[in-house]
């Protein structure tokens, strides 16, 4: 991820347009990925994770729960609020580590990992270099799961549609509309109209999981509120198809 993009995301911004709505977001995606884990047992890397305030949800759900996290104060944030990497906080089945911590797990540490809403922010060749990491890090049976991946023709005027029907089911739908405006004049609109995001087709990340040695295919639904995006769910070639 560049700089400008890590700071971002590390620092204060409009994306969430209240407490509510930031709640709301980590709750539905927490829900989701809980769904997604293939057994009691299995490990869980959510690479990318954010503030992740919902990641008890997940750890419920599996044997443990790494969270990756490159921002270092939404790092110290996840640390302080489910403990270290070695999961000594209010929540054992917890851990936080950085990328370069990562890097150094052994292989087939994980049943699951999921990469939500990362993948935009990315370079074609980062992107490539984390399936190939990811590849070795998976269990022979376990399960790849890359979400809101922004095709060509997506719009931000479908991200706001989307959000405004989370909004009006959850109770924040005034508070979106003024949120709306404040971020036509954000950092985040502008750096998406400096640095832009990365886009994919359906069939490029299927060439690429298949060129990072992985059985791929569109996932039913997207993870989170905005179905507009897609998904994608990989197992390691030598399991086979889904």
């Amino acid at each position: 991820m560049t700089a400008a993009w890590l700071d971002y995301w590390d620092g204060s911004h409009a994306t969430y347009v209240n407490a509510r709505h930031k709640d709301v977001h980590y709750r539905l995606i927490a829900n989701d990925i809980a769904q997604l884990v293939p057994s009691p047992q299995a490990r869980v890397l959510d690479y990318g994770c954010g503030d992740a305030l919902h990641a008890s949800i997940v750890a419920a759900a599996a044997g443990e729960l790494v969270l990756c996290e490159a921002a270092p104060r939404t790092r110290a944030r996840l640390t302080a609020r489910f403990g270290g990497n070695q999961g000594t906080g209010r929540n054992p089945k917890i851990r936080v580590i950085a990328p370069e911590e990562m890097e150094r797990l052994p292989d087939h540490s994980f049943g699951l990992i999921v990469v939500h809403s990362v993948i935009q922010y990315l370079t074609k060749n980062e992107t490539e270099a984390l399936l190939s990491l990811f590849q070795g890090l998976l269990q022979p049976g376990g399960i790849l799961i890359i979400g809101d991946v922004i095709p060509p023709r997506g719009r931000a005027s479908s991200d706001a549609l989307a959000l405004l029907r989370l909004a009006a089911a959850n109770g924040f739908f005034i508070a979106t509309l003024a949120g709306l405006v404040r971020l036509l004049f954000s950092d985040y609109r502008s750096l998406r109209g400096q640095l832009g995001l990365t886009r994919y087709e359906e069939g490029e990340i299927i060439q690429m999981l298949s060129a990072a040695g992985f059985a791929p295919q569109r996932a039913p639904k997207n993870i989170g509120h905005d179905q507009a995006r897609l998904a994608f769910v990989a197992l390691p070639r030598s399991a086979g198809r889904l």
